[in-house]
C-alpha cells in the first residue's frame, strides 16, 4: 500500500505534536510530501527538519486553525511547493473538559472553534481543489467522545459528534456529485499525546490523567490507521476507524 501514498501530498494539522507530528514522520518515511500546520513555528521547523535529516519531504506554516486566511495559506504553500493536494488531515483539537456547573464558558467556545470551526475552515479552504481534480482525501480526528456521551465531555463530545456528523454528509455528498472525494474520520481513546494540558478543571484533570496513566498507548498507533486509509486503492474509502488501546473499556 506504500505505493498510494508515495508522492501524495499531505497537510496536517495540529501537527507540532502528538499524532499530526507522529502521522506527519510516518507518511513521509513512506513517500509523502508533507505540510505541516500548527501555532507552534518553532516544533514545526524541528519536525520538519528531522524529516528532511532522513531524506523525507516537508514544509510547514505556523497557522491558527480558527483563522480562514490561514487556512486558505496552508493550501497555497501546498501548491505553491508541490504542485498539487492530495490529503488534509484535520488533526488539530483541544479537550478543556469540565462540569457544565462549572461554566467553563470561555474552554466551551475554545472547543467550538478549534475543534468545529477549524475543521469548517480546513474544508473550506480544500474543497475547491478536490472538486477541480475531482480527487483528494480527508481524514478528521473524532474521538470515541464522538460516539458515547460522558459526564464532563459535553462540550467536548458535542464538537467530536458534529466531526462525525460532517464527515459523513461529506462523504454521501461527494459520492452523489462524483467528485470522487474519500474520507476518514478517526476515534481515538486514550491516546497519549499533549490534549490533557488543556483541561484546566483539577478534579477532571486527575480523573483523565488517571485514565492515559492506565491505559495510554503511543500517537503512532493512530498515525498507522491514517497510512492504512491513505493506503487504500482510490477507490475504495473506509469512513470510520474506531482505535484505541486494547485494555481500556472504552
Amino acid at each position: 500500500m506504500t505505493d498510494t501514498i508515495k508522492n501524495k501530498v499531505v497537510i496536517i494539522t495540529g501537527a507540532s505534536s502528538g499524532i499530526g507530528e507522529a502521522t506527519a514522520k510516518l507518511l513521509a518515511s513512506k513517500g509523502a510530501k508533507v505540510v505541516l500546520g500548527a501555532r507552534r513555528e518553532e516544533k514545526l521547523k524541528q519536525i520538519a527538519d528531522e524529516i528532511g535529516k532522513v531524506g523525507g519531504q516537508a514544509v510547514y506554516r505556523e497557522f491558527d486553525v480558527t483563522k480562514p486566511s490561514d487556512n486558505d495559506a496552508v493550501v497555497k504553500l501546498a501548491k505553491d511547493t508541490f504542485g498539487r493536494v492530495d490529503v488534509i488531515f484535520l488533526n488539530a483539537g483541544l479537550m478543556p473538559n469540565s462540569p457544565l456547573s462549572a461554566l467553563k464558558t470561555d474552554d466551551w467556545h475554545q472547543m467550538v472553534d478549534v475543534n468545529i470551526k477549524g475543521v469548517l475552515n480546513g474544508i473550506a479552504a480544500v474543497l475547491p481543489a478536490f472538486i477541480e481534480q475531482k480527487s483528494g482525501h480527508v481524514i478528521a480526528t473524532s474521538s470515541v467522545a464522538g460516539l458515547k456521551a460522558y459526564p464532563g465531555g459535553a462540550v467536548y463530545g458535542g464538537t467530536k459528534w458534529f466531526v462525525r456528523d460532517f464527515m459523513e454528509v461529506l462523504r454521501m455528498e461527494s459520492a452523489m456529485e462524483r467528485t470522487n472525494i474519500r474520507t476518514a474520520t478517526i476515534y481515538p481513546a486514550a491516546i497519549n499525546t499533549e490534549l490533557l494540558n488543556t483541561i484546566s478543571q483539577r478534579q477532571m484533570l486527575d480523573q483523565m490523567q488517571n485514565t492515559y496513566d492506565k491505559y495510554g498507548i503511543s500517537p503512532d498507533r493512530i498515525a498507522n490507521v491514517v497510512a492504512f486509509a491513505i493506503g487504500q486503492p482510490e477507490d475504495t474509502t473506509i469512513n470510520e476507524f474506531t482505535v484505541g488501546p486494547a485494555n481500556q473499556p472504552w
